[in-house]
């Protein structure tokens, strides 16, 4: 088992597919795209969290997610489902954390 764990900020007003995008818009995109590659193959928990509001967070987005191995991670990471989600999130952050190990 290998756990997949990313954390994200993102641009607070930026242009991404043709509209102004808040910090807000980008999560709740994000989410969308990637809650699509929960199911794939290999994945065996998936779980996108958003900071609590009033409480300390570095970040805007964090993933949590294990695969049964280092072969579904990669097929994950190269899925088209992944692949949009990437595109999309390429055009908002402003950081990108991510920490894999074995369980």
């Amino acid at each position: 088992m290998i756990k997949h764990i990313v954390a994200w900020t993102f641009s607070d007003g930026i242009e991404s597919e043709g509209a102004t995008v808040t910090k807000s818009d980008a999560g709740r995109r994000v989410i969308e795209l990637l809650s699509a590659c929960a199911d794939l193959p290999g994945v065996t928990a998936f779980k996108l969290t958003r900071p609590q509001e009033g409480l300390e967070a570095s970040f805007d987005l964090l993933l949590e997610s294990e695969f049964t191995d280092v072969d579904a991670l990669r097929a994950y990471a190269s899925h088209p489902l992944h692949q949009r989600a990437g595109a999309f999130i390429a055009t908002v952050k402003t950081g990108r954390w991510a920490f894999d190990y074995e369980l």
